[in-house]
């Protein structure tokens, strides 16, 4: 009875353990970090549905790969955290490409240009860079719009950065006058533009060129394969140009 008792517990130890290591990840689903608030890329529309370009894009690729897809809105502040903690399978939502971030992900090819420019109420005299000195300058939490700030010699000239969980709060902020210039990706701030036609426009200097990609956690090399594969499947088959056309009205997309 008692050998019996035990190896009723032993089996049902076996159970448990096997158990645990077959609910592992599904490998048939994607889990995509995003910013939801980051028009045109990804955001949610009228009837809270997510929507942009990138989320089009993201679906059109994990079709490709016959995959499911999960969008996860994210602190955008942790991204590379949510990514390496295994939360997310992916960062991809104007992801920008810069040195800093290939030392903590992997990325795929380029995708998309993009430039970080400076957005003004559209009645602004604020004509160059220079004239940002002891203006109050918004930009969002640890985005490619603060690396660009960085590096360049006007920074220190600013009254005030202030910073944001997402674009669309610093821009509320400069449409009330409580900033005078938000540093912003051109594709969000022409986005919005084109949306409230006579509330913004573009200071004529630039402060950085930059290209989007897809970042995926270091070490996992057969997804980024994978990924690429269908992306450049995208390309040839016209599929990427069509959801490009959608949002920017041209083909856009990187070879």
């Amino acid at each position: 009875m008692r050998k019996t008792a035990m190896f009723t517990m032993m089996i049902g130890l076996i159970m448990i353990v096997l158990a645990g290591c077959s609910g592992g990840k599904d490998n048939s689903k994607l889990i995509i970090g995003i910013d939801d608030k980051f028009a045109p890329m990804g955001f949610r529309d009228e009837n809270n549905e997510l929507t942009g370009f990138d989320i089009d894009y993201a679906k059109a690729a994990a079709e490709q790969m016959g995959k499911q897809v999960e969008f996860q809105p994210i602190d955008w502040s942790a991204k590379e955290s949510e990514l390496n903690s295994g939360r997310i399978d992916l960062i991809w939502n104007g992801y920008t490409i810069t040195d800093e971030r290939k030392e903590k992900v992997l990325f795929t090819k380029p995708y998309l240009k993009n430039s970080q420019v400076i957005a003004l109420p559209a009645k602004s005299n604020l004509t160059k860079l220079d004239d940002l000195a002891g203006k109050n300058v918004g930009l969002q939490t640890l985005s490619s719009a603060a690396d660009a700030l960085d590096a360049n010699p006007i920074k220190s000239k600013l009254k005030q950065v202030s910073e944001y969980p997402d674009n669309v709060l610093a821009l509320t902020d400069l449409k009330t006058g409580r900033l005078d210039a938000v540093v912003i990706d051109e594709v969000v701030a022409k986005y919005y533009m084109s949306k409230e036609p006579g509330t913004y426009k573009l200071l004529g200097e630039s402060l950085a060129p930059e290209e989007y990609g897809i970042g995926v956690k270091k070490g996992n090399d057969e997804l980024l394969t994978q990924l690429q594969s269908a992306l450049d499947e995208l390309h040839k088959n016209g599929k990427a140009a069509e959801i490009s056309k959608k949002w920017f009205g041209e083909d856009k997309v990187l070879n």
